[in-house]
């Protein structure tokens, strides 16, 4: 029995309140039950040197847990003195993901700093900070738009994320920790609106798993992923 009586295709409650943080150029709070992570935007000018000679825009992600977002105390990595593995991965991961639904010759002379801080950790951290991201990113374009900085939206389309598991021979969408930590098969779906996967990530935890239950497992995703973007629409235009 799943926390809450959730059944095997049903989320955790999501919820994303926007404007989170004022000083933002966009943001938001965003929950996958008791995951919690704040997302902003920060417009920034001072573009690489790359940049202006391909004359594009860029987005780019960052992605930190705080010290107590997990049951035993997260070292702040800046006081290590380096990333690990992991944050790197997530980091690159929602800044692909976001590209992925973007026309960047739109945002010539800006390049979109998102950040992605876990506030509490209950699995689902980097579905959640994809999800969030997009809705910050999506509010500081129109903060561009407004003001005039740009002649048109460079987003072509929505972006979500899901987690996805095979616990013994049940697939089960949206794992929790405890869910995540015994899964045979976890595998994250990155899923645009109209134009497909942005990124499928799957792993057998010392296990193989057959095309049949990959299918499944997508399947199921994009069901799911559905509502998603009805919560991601409804915060944006709120």
């Amino acid at each position: 029995m799943r926390k809450n009586n959730r059944k095997n295709y049903e989320t955790r409650e999501i919820s994303i309140d926007i404007d989170f943080c004022k000083s933002a150029d966009g943001s938001c709070l965003i929950n996958y039950g008791d995951t919690t992570v704040i997302c902003t935007a920060s417009i920034d000018e001072d573009i690489p040197k790359w940049l202006k000679i391909k004359k594009t825009g860029w987005v780019t992600a960052e992605y930190s847990m705080l010290p107590g977002s997990t049951n035993s105390r997260n070292k702040r990595e800046s006081k290590v003195g380096k990333q690990s593995g992991r944050t790197v991965e997530i980091q690159r991961l929602i800044g692909r993901s976001l590209r992925s639904v973007l026309d960047l010759k739109v945002l010539d002379g800006y390049q979109i700093i998102i950040d992605c801080d876990v506030l509490q950790a209950d699995g689902g951290t980097r579905t959640a900070s994809i999800t969030g991201g997009f809705v910050a990113l999506s509010l500081a374009i129109n903060k561009l738009i407004k003001n005039g900085n740009i002649v048109k939206n460079p987003i072509l389309d929505y972006v979500a994320a899901i987690s996805c598991g095979i616990i013994g021979d049940e697939i089960f969408v949206d794992l929790d920790y405890k869910e995540d930590s015994k899964a045979d098969v976890d595998a994250n779906f990155v899923v645009s609106k109209n134009s497909g996967f942005s990124e499928i990530q799957i792993s057998g935890e010392e296990n193989t798993f057959s095309i049949e239950l990959t299918q499944k497992m997508i399947q199921q995703s994009v069901n799911v992923v559905k509502k998603i973007f009805e919560i991601q629409k409804n915060a944006i235009n709120s």
